[in-house]
This record gives C-alpha cells, structure tokens and sequence, in this order.
C-alpha cells in the first residue's frame, strides 16, 4: 500500500487546511496519509510519495517548508513528489501567476521536480499576524480566494497517479 506524506508551513492556518484537504482526499482514495507541519516533519524516506506545501509571504516559502525540502532532497528525489504554494491573495486571477520563489525554483531543478501549483490564498483579519497582513487584511487582498475545486482537483489527479484505476467505489 502506498504511503503518503503531507508536509506544510503556514503562517496562518489557511496552508495547514489545504495541507488537510489534500490529506483527507488521498485517504479517502484508500492511501495511509500522515499531515503534519514542516517543522515536525518525518523524513521522507519513510514514506512511498510526498506533497510538500508552503505559503507563500512576500514572494517566500516559508522557512520550514524551504528547509524540509532543502534537507530531504535525496530523498524526495527518489520517490513520487508534488509541490504546492498557497498565495497570494485577492481577487484577479492573474494573481496565480505567481512566480516560485528562486530557492525553490533552483531546487526544482536540482532534485528534478515540478516547479510547485499555486493555488490563491485566504487573509483573514482575524487571524492576521502582525503589522503588515493586519494592515493588508483590511484591504482588497482580504478574503478567502482559495479555489477548493480546484485544491481537490489536483490532489485528485495526484490519487489517481497513485492508486491508477484502484480507486475505491464511489470515489
């Protein structure tokens, strides 16, 4: 049975929900999935396939998730992985056009993987954490963007790769 783990750095939960969609979409698809945050994170070794995740802040992954893929890049190498960013924020669609992140990009290249999906994000004020994303939460980036057909399309596409045409009935 394939295993898969489920690795996220989110600043203010909005990458951790959609670290937990994908996770309760792979086991609904009859995968052993473990989610948990870049900086509790197993080695990926341990693990058949691995979907790593950031949000993205200023044009940055967040440290963790940097970190985690910079440290497990033999290993994700070697096994079946997917990358996704979360951000930014606000209405225009143009806004998923963000670009990766430099480090990210060139360790793409490295290890061979796809540059990270982006998938647009949610500011909350009431979970905005300090100055500037309290200040921009009150503007028009506010708001929850965050297309859940299309998280779970993807993460769809991921299963199938995963299981092929073993989907579980009524899938």
């Amino acid at each position: 049975m394939t295993t898969v783990l489920v690795v996220y750095a989110s600043r203010m939960g909005s990458t951790r929900e959609i670290a937990e969609a994908i996770g309760q979409l792979m086991r609904d698809r009859g995968l052993p999935t473990t989610v948990t945050a870049a900086a509790d994170a197993p080695d990926a070794r341990g693990f058949d396939a691995v979907i790593l995740g950031s949000a993205l802040y200023l044009g940055r992954w967040q440290k963790d998730a940097a970190n985690y893929l910079w440290r497990q890049s033999d290993d994700l190498a070697n096994r079946p992985t997917w990358l996704f960013q979360s951000g930014p924020t606000g209405p225009a669609r143009e806004n998923l056009r963000s670009h990766t992140p430099r480090e990210v990009r060139w360790l793409c290249q490295q290890i061979g993987l796809l540059e990270p999906m982006t998938f647009a994000g949610n500011l909350d004020h009431s979970r905005a954490q300090g100055w500037l994303a309290g200040w921009v939460s009150n503007g028009d980036l506010a708001g929850d963007f965050r297309d859940w057909e299309l998280i779970l399309a993807w993460a769809e596409l991921i299963a199938h790769e995963l299981v092929g045409d073993h989907a579980p009935a009524g899938s």
